[in-house]
């Protein structure tokens, strides 16, 4: 898309609105283990605010930001986190991905454990894995 091509409007917009969709996602991240929400579908939303970025701003000038080589080690890095917090349960006793915090008893502040680093975890792979996906299709699209 040529710079002509762009609206203003769209533009300014879609710059303004980004860190709040990249905020909310981290919302449904974090408060997916006490509510409706988690880590696929917060790391779907951050994954989505980078692409409006991408589409409103161009391809060109997001990747200088959110560079292919970082998001594509970001998301090796949280596959590999993933696993050994599998790993950390198993030697914890219990079974891969087993819960190796305490759980509070009724009356006290609700925690899910183990569960909010899953989420982090799976929210940051996923997010990662959607732009990552985004770039490819850009890709084929110039060729």
């Amino acid at each position: 898309m040529k710079k002509e091509d762009r609206s203003e409007i769209v533009s300014i917009t879609s710059r303004k609105l980004v860190p709040y969709i990249l905020l909310f996602g981290l919302y449904l991240i974090s408060y997916g283990h006490l509510s409706p929400g988690g880590g696929f579908q917060g790391g779907v939303v951050l994954g989505s605010g980078i692409i409006l970025l991408s589409l409103s701003r161009g391809i060109f000038l997001t990747e200088k930001k959110f560079s292919s080589p970082k998001i594509t080690f970001l998301e090796a890095f949280m596959i590999t986190i993933f696993i050994l917090l599998g790993i950390i349960g198993l030697i914890a006793g219990k079974s891969f991905l087993g819960n190796i915090f305490p759980l509070k008893k009724a009356g006290e502040i609700p925690t899910a454990g183990f569960i909010f680093l899953l989420n982090l975890v799976i929210g940051l792979k996923v997010g990662a894995g959607i732009i990552l996906i985004f770039y490819s299709l850009c890709e084929r699209q110039e060729e």
